[in-house]
């Protein structure tokens, strides 16, 4: 299975519930553990979902498009750090 289709099923299998684990992921798609990591990993770089305790969480456009912004804006003088919106610091 390429990258792309198994992050898809990843992505559409983690929006079906509010929160859902990585093993839940696991055994709800049949992929082996570490392309399900490797897709997680994907999907958390291109801030599509948030990974944390143990669960996993697709983002809303809102989030999504506040994230990248503050990923990719380095004028602003705020940042996100665990959830917190903090002071940037430079």
């Amino acid at each position: 299975m390429k990258d792309e289709d198994a992050d898809w099923l990843i992505y559409h299998l983690a929006a079906c519930s509010p929160s859902v684990t990585r093993d839940g992921l696991i055994s709800e798609s049949g992929l082996d553990p570490s392309a399900v990591e490797k897709s997680l990993e994907r999907l958390e770089r291109n801030l599509l979902i948030e990974r944390k305790g143990g669960s996993v969480r697709v983002l809303s456009v809102g989030e999504m498009l506040l994230l990248c912004q503050i990923k990719h804006s380095r004028d602003l003088p705020y940042t996100i750090e665990n959830g917190i919106i903090r002071e940037r610091k430079e």
